[in-house]
């Protein structure tokens, strides 16, 4: 069963030793709080479980509209997505990020203009957390639990900065960067992807490890064209066919993503080094980075941000027939055309606004 749900607060245990701090941090009003969220069938939150079914992590997501008026300075009057209540224990395993990404993908779907939560600053590992997917220190709220940090991400394209993190997840396309197709093969692709599971994986493919939560990513193949890649350049992710069918119909585009860094094996100072590099954003364990160290069989590593998931999943077919791919070209890695992104894009369903011209 997938760790991460989408659950009534009524369904949640909240005699779970997890919440204790959260009940010793916010005397004032936190279990009334959430006894009467318990009573409205229609409040969710996001829940983090671990094999043993108890807590390991907690997000209540609101959407505010007009001033925010317990905050100093006030908040404008806009449309805001506030981070209700948040908190996970961290294991190493980027699990920040997992959260991060639902945080965004629920911003862009309610079309909000701004992102806001308040933080004790002993949570300094969540500050920084923040701060470096774009955040600002905004102000201070004070109530009867203390004094708390505000901070607040604007979700406008106005304020890219040109870093891949602190813009995430808008993909920066004003210089028309290049995009590429670049495929991976299934047994790699959903345990990378989480959010592009297909229907036909298995649901216990997804699980709490680093590179499944990250935001960004490491890929490391053979693939020499990949060298071509160059930083902000943008990846449309295809699944290769998982051979229970006709590629034409097995084989999708599933995700959008933004290139960091390309770098070829023998750039790096030593094992440990290139081991180091790739442990926490690869799927691979770390005897088979060594492995692949060792052999030079996998010598071109890609280092990208998972920005979007594909809402609906476009087929080999769908992308030669409407995009005008090329069934003939090699779709290892393939160069696409302005166009066939724009194309690709609207067969896929995203959110347009991702994507900043």
């Amino acid at each position: 069963m997938e760790n991460l749900r989408f659950q009534k607060f009524s369904d949640v245990n909240f005699d779970d030793i997890f919440f204790d701090s959260l009940k010793s941090d916010y005397k004032h009003g936190f279990i009334e709080w959430f006894h009467k969220k318990s009573q409205n069938p229609s409040e969710k939150a996001y829940v983090l479980y671990n094999e043993d079914e108890s807590i390991d992590g907690f997000m209540y997501l609101k959407i505010e509209f007009g001033d925010v008026l317990d905050v100093s300075p006030i908040l404008s009057a806009q449309k805001h997505l506030k981070l209700g209540t948040f908190k996970f224990n961290t294991k190493g395993t980027l699990r920040g990020q997992r959260f991060l990404k639902k945080i965004f993908d629920h911003a862009l779907s309610e079309s909000v203009n701004d992102i806001y939560v308040t933080v004790f600053d002993k949570h300094d590992y969540l500050i920084k957390l923040f701060l470096m997917y774009g955040f600002i220190k905004y102000g201070i709220k004070d109530s009867a639990n203390g004094r708390e940090n505000v901070l607040v991400r604007e979700m406008s394209a106005e304020h890219l900065t040109g870093d891949l993190l602190a813009d995430y997840p808008y993909i920066n396309n004003r210089s028309k960067e290049n995009k590429y197709l670049l495929s991976i093969h299934p047994q790699f692709h959903t345990r990378l992807f989480p959010d592009s599971k297909l229907v036909t994986d298995s649901p216990n493919i997804v699980t709490d490890v680093s590179y499944a939560n990250s935001i960004r990513k490491i890929y490391i193949c053979a693939m020499r064209d990949v060298m071509n890649l160059k930083l902000h350049d943008v990846l449309v992710i295809y699944r290769t066919t998982d051979n229970k069918g006709p590629a034409h119909y097995r084989s999708v585009a599933t995700s959008l993503c933004v290139v960091d860094n390309v770098r070829h094996m023998n750039s790096f100072l030593n094992e440990n080094d290139f081991v180091n590099y790739c442990a926490k954003y690869s799927v691979f364990t770390i005897d088979e980075l060594r492995g692949f160290y060792k052999t030079k069989k996998f010598p071109f590593i890609i280092s990208f941000t998972y920005n979007a998931a594909l809402p609906v999943r476009i087929t080999r077919a769908k992308m030669i027939d409407a995009a005008g791919l090329n069934p003939s070209s090699y779709w290892g890695v393939l160069k696409l055309t302005d166009q066939q992104f724009e194309i690709i894009v609207k067969l896929g369903g995203i959110d347009e606004s991702i994507i900043v011209d």
